[in-house]
């Protein structure tokens, strides 16, 4: 057994661990409920165009609310549900996915469709941590516009820290979870206390995304 590549904790004899694959198909079945509540925090005039009609007339407009457009818009949930299903049915050998009608539908069809597959993936498919990442990180971009009060109290995940410290007269890296927290001018790693400021975050996300590379050469030499 290997540590999970999502997590880096769980052991797995594939490639997602059982929490890691429950957190994702919760995330999975989430998307339709989050693309619906996404309307509401659209300015009027985007609702009614985002229904084909038209908004009522205003002095000054409101102000767009972009990444909820986004989000909402061809490129956004829907994009990336979709692309991932293609891939998935790709590494099975399946046929393209059929799309639905309207963009909601099609969100739904794509969350479905992963989520039915995802024992298949958490065993057998080493893109299976991308995925989870992918659907992780569509799902807090989401969820920090719906439940903002939520995505404050549990942060956005960066990574490992890399920090050495020293444990039973031994020398090992940290590793545990770094988040970061709207309004926060630092990283601090909540368990070993080591500070990063703005000047070390990009040395930091080189580092995060080396061992994450790693874990994927170790996992696929495994396999």
């Amino acid at each position: 057994m290997t540590p999970c590549p999502m997590c880096d904790t769980h052991p797995t004899t594939g490639y997602l661990c059982t929490r890691c694959t429950r957190t994702l198909d919760e995330q999975l079945l989430r998307m339709p409920a989050l693309y619906r509540a996404l309307g509401a925090f659209l300015p009027p005039a985007a609702r009614g165009t985002q229904h084909g009609g038209r908004g009522p007339a205003a002095e000054a407009p409101l102000p767009v609310a972009e990444h909820v457009l986004d989000l909402r818009g061809p490129g956004g949930m829907v994009g990336v549900l979709e692309r991932q299903r293609a891939e998935l049915h790709a590494a099975r050998g399946w046929a393209e996915p059929v799309l639905g009608v309207g963009i909601l539908n099609r969100i739904t069809l794509a969350a479905g469709a992963l989520s039915h597959s995802l024992s298949w993936a958490a065993e057998s498919w080493p893109a299976a941590g991308d995925l989870a990442r992918a659907i992780r990180d569509l799902h807090g971009s989401a969820a920090s516009v719906v439940h903002p009060r939520l995505a404050e109290e549990r942060g956005t995940r960066l990574g490992m820290c890399p920090q050495l410290v020293s444990e039973d007269e031994a020398d090992g890296v940290c590793g545990a979870v770094l988040r970061h927290f709207p309004g926060d001018r630092t990283v601090t790693c909540r368990w070993c206390g080591t500070v990063y400021e703005p000047s070390a975050w990009t040395a930091l996300r080189e580092w995060i995304d080396y061992e994450e590379a790693e874990a994927k050469d170790r996992l696929a030499q495994a396999g």
